[in-house]
């Protein structure tokens, strides 16, 4: 095949357009790290500024994208709807972090702001690739970044080993994860996983290596999306890393794998690849697995932010779950992303806010707090119903979808699969309602020894919170308005 310099010029030159929002996060990560190192020591925030007007440039180039469908960068690069709007919701999640970063690390922290950005633009990759090249680089770019956020503010033995622990896991993933990449390629000599000769080619490949390989390329996505049994790393970076970037790996990375991951089903789940009906019971043994542990281990926790640790996991099966319910619509799998970035969001803001106020991130030291910030803990136990998944809320309306579609695949196949599926989501959901429950039954049932003076100030943090406590029950009452914009 003949392929001239000139004509590939022209490719890329003719797809820049499709790429504008992550050039401009390109642009303002390189300014940034200026920023950071001449400008940040005599105009304070500077680099805070410019992370922000980076994001929002990035926001407007995307809704300008709205409506777009097109590939660009020879098939490696797809605009469709839900490329968009995953990235929408990553900005837009992005941008809460910056302030939440800003608002608790206000001194020395211009370098970080260049680190979200970095993060932010792997992100970007793995919600609009279909190579498998560009997917490992998009992770690499959202791990590496991972890694310096968890270590950056470290201040202590827990804190260090914590990082520590990620990297290390995070290494050996991407090792085994690149192994199996190196493996596809050389039995298909293609990297594009939507292509037909790309399919066709793990095809005639023997069945044993292929599904070898698959499965070492699996154990990267895992790691970012923290299923079972690449879930190990969580609970104790969650711990241990700031509160503020708790947030960020709970909601955002995951956004970005779980689009990944569904595009690569939906690829292969209505082909005649052998791999793709052991793909789907690979989705449904994983999600069921990754729920039972997660929500089990949750029970024990008396720390809330390993106990939201173990509750992102058995998130993700949820996530996995919708992969599996909806291979075509995806507006519900967007409504579950933007229903669980929304109350993930909000409860770190409460859990900072009270570590604030205490301290500490124990139960504990939740103990008759409901009293002296109502306000705060009313809307705290509102997002917690919501993770639940109890009306009227939008953790409930993603649910309800979820099992609804699960179900209708039940009676229309007559599978063991879905219906176990269902069954574990149902009773996952039980059990979620005892260990997230326990914050206002220690927050207004339990008496505290130690005398706590809550302070009266409201933060720009609260504010953002209260606001998506709110989005949490609007949109669980009138579900349309999201549906309608994802359409």
């Amino acid at each position: 095949m003949n392929v001239s310099i000139p004509n590939i010029l022209d490719q890329i030159i003719s797809s820049i357009p499709l790429f504008k929002p992550e050039l401009t996060l390109i642009i303002g990560f390189i300014v940034c790290i200026f920023m950071a190192l001449f400008i940040e020591r005599r105009w304070k925030n500077s680099t805070f500024i410019g992370c922000m007007v980076t994001l929002a440039f990035s926001l407007y180039f995307l809704i300008d994208q709205l409506s777009t469908t097109a590939a660009g960068f020879s098939g490696m690069w797809v605009v469709d709807p839900l490329s968009i709007y995953a990235r929408l919701v990553i900005i837009c999640s992005t941008l809460i972090i910056a302030i939440f970063l800003q608002q608790r690390h206000p001194k020395d922290n211009g370098d970080v702001y260049a680190i979200l950005l970095a993060a932010t633009l792997g992100m970007h990759v793995l919600s609009s690739t279909g190579n498998w090249l560009m997917a490992f680089i998009g992770i690499e770019m959202v791990s590496i970044a991972s890694y310096i956020l968890v270590g950056y503010f470290s201040q202590n033995k827990v804190q260090s080993e914590a990082a520590m622990k990620y990297v290390l896991f995070g290494s050996v993933c991407a090792a085994v994860m690149l192994y199996g990449l190196s493996l596809v390629y050389g039995l298909t000599g293609n990297l594009d996983f939507q292509s037909a000769a790309h399919l066709q080619g793990l095809m005639d490949a023997p069945e044993g290596i292929v599904t070898l390989a698959l499965l070492f390329v699996f154990a990267g996505i895992g790691f970012k999306l923290s299923f079972v049994p690449f879930h190990v790393w969580s609970p104790d970076v969650y711990q241990g890393a700031p509160t503020a970037i708790t947030a960020f790996l709970s909601t955002i990375p995951k956004v970005g794998a779980i689009v990944l991951f569904a595009r690569l089903y939906q690829s292969w789940s209505s082909t005649a690849f052998y791999f793709s009906e052991l793909s789907t019971w690979f989705i449904i043994v994983v999600a069921i697995v990754t729920m039972l542990i997660g929500n089990l281990a949750a029970l024990r926790q008396q720390d809330v932010k390993r106990m939201m640790a173990y509750s992102s996991i058995g998130h993700t099966g949820l996530l996995l779950m919708v992969v599996f319910a909806y291979q075509d619509a995806f507006s519900y799998l967007l409504f579950y992303v933007v229903a669980y970035v929304i109350m993930n969001l909000a409860t770190f803001i409460f859990i900072d806010q009270i570590e604030q106020e205490t301290g500490s991130t124990s139960l504990l030291s939740y103990a008759g707090l409901g009293k002296k910030m109502p306000l705060l803990f009313t809307a705290f136990t509102l997002v917690a119903v919501s993770l639940i998944g109890i009306p009227p809320t939008i953790g409930f309306v993603a649910k309800l979808m979820i099992f609804t579609s699960t179900f209708s695949i039940f009676q229309s196949s007559g599978d063991t699969g879905p219906l176990l599926l269902l069954i574990v989501g149902a009773l996952t959901a039980v059990i979620s309602l005892f260990f997230y429950f326990k914050i206002p039954l220690y927050a207004f049932l339990h008496n505290s020894d130690q005398p706590i003076t809550a302070k009266k100030q409201i933060s720009v943090l609260l504010i953002i919170a209260y606001i998506l406590t709110v989005l949490v029950i609007l949109l669980g009452i009138f579900p349309n308005w999201l549906m309608q914009m994802l359409t």
